[in-house]
């Protein structure tokens, strides 16, 4: 058991980030060459989505939420030109077209419909009724279309020793057998939108002092992409705009990405282990963008040891109240649908941790 005072335990618990990271890689490089065969075969029976392809270096495509947990992007295509919705209108359809006496509920926080009318150009296959109900673009619909397109992919391609349907509905997740062990993939369509920033995301805020104006600019220039996820709504995401704002973290020297690979580090191993962990990578990533506007000034990210301990105390404060909003969509709680219980419980541990900060590497 270690002191976080101690001078040499920067050092010890980098040393595992490296190791996870080395882990991480191998295991990413194996799930590319299989999603890059199965998305090519599924490309060629339906031209709406496209191939994701392989790369030794970064894969916008691949996010790591937990070591044994990836979100996979599948990038559709025939949708371009892409405008906000002039005017609302209700909804009465079922999945399966008919009619509904009451309207379905609207949209909530990272969440909207998506009408084919919203694009200038698209296929003619959108406006087909395997994946279009009314106008709108349902993603149950099209995750019902993928969902088959993923299951004789895999066996065209003779992957049943290695990969398995999982039967969450209605994600498509998957199970992959690689050399360091089983992994889940849940493979998620997106319309790629390169070319504007949601309505939705009114970020920044007038007084924030970080990220400078100009990063605001190009952070904003990334635009976002809508993920078939649920049955009615698609899910605003962001993932290519908080990359850039990642990579462009420590310009002044500081220790951000250091703090955040730390506390990745515990969660996997202390507070929050497990396949399906209740907070993922992506909810420490949001901590330290909120971290970083709160303190927006070198200094304060200069000594690790303070710095990990201050994400630490907000990660704590999320957990305790079940609230953590979306950086760039602030009426969005990442936490609101959260295991009450499991959220309970990593509390506790973060509360014992910041009362006695010692680190014990396994």
């Amino acid at each position: 058991m270690k002191s976080l005072m101690e001078g040499n335990l920067e050092d010890c618990l980098l040393n595992k980030v490296d190791l996870r990271r080395q882990w991480i890689s191998q295991t990413v490089e194996e799930v590319q060459k299989i999603v890059h065969h199965l998305t090519t075969e599924i490309s060629y029976q339906d031209t709406r989505f496209q191939a994701v392809l392989y790369s030794d270096t970064y894969n916008e495509n691949v996010k790591v939420l937990a070591p044994t947990q990836l979100l996979i992007t599948v990038p559709m295509r025939g949708l371009a030109g892409y405008r906000e919705a002039r005017q609302q209108r209700w909804r009465y359809y079922t999945l399966q077209g008919a009619r509904l006496p009451c309207p379905l509920r609207d949209p909530e926080g990272l969440q909207q419909w998506l009408e084919v009318e919203q694009f200038l150009k698209s296929l003619w296959q959108w406006h087909e009724a395997d994946v279009n109900i009314d106008g709108d673009i349902v993603p149950a619909k099209v995750l019902q279309v993928f969902r088959k397109l993923v299951e004789n992919a895999i066996e065209t391609c003779h992957l049943s020793g290695k990969v398995s349907m999982l039967m969450d509905r209605p994600a498509v997740r998957v199970a992959v057998e690689t050399s360091t062990g089983p992994v889940e993939l849940e493979l998620t369509p997106s319309v790629e939108i390169p070319t504007a920033w949601s309505k939705k995301a009114r970020w920044p805020s007038c007084l924030r002092r970080w990220p400078s104006a100009e990063r605001v600019q190009c952070i904003k220039s990334f635009g976002f992409s809508l993920l078939a996820c649920s049955n009615y709504h698609w899910q605003l995401s962001f993932l290519r705009a908080e990359r850039v704002l990642l990579e462009q973290l420590d310009e002044d020297g500081g220790c951000r990405r250091k703090c955040l690979q730390a506390m990745r580090q515990m969660k996997e191993d202390v507070w929050c282990p497990g396949k399906r962990p209740v907070i993922t990578s992506y909810h420490l990533q949001t901590v330290l963008f909120w971290t970083c506007e709160k303190y927006p000034h070198p200094k304060d990210w200069r000594v690790f040891s303070r710095a990990f301990l201050r994400l630490v105390r907000k990660l704590h404060k999320c957990v305790s109240q079940h609230f953590l909003k979306h950086y760039f969509v602030r009426k969005s709680n990442l936490l609101r649908y959260a295991n009450s219980g499991e959220l309970g419980a990593l509390a506790q541990k973060l509360a014992f941790f910041l009362q006695n900060p010692q680190i014990s590497l396994p």
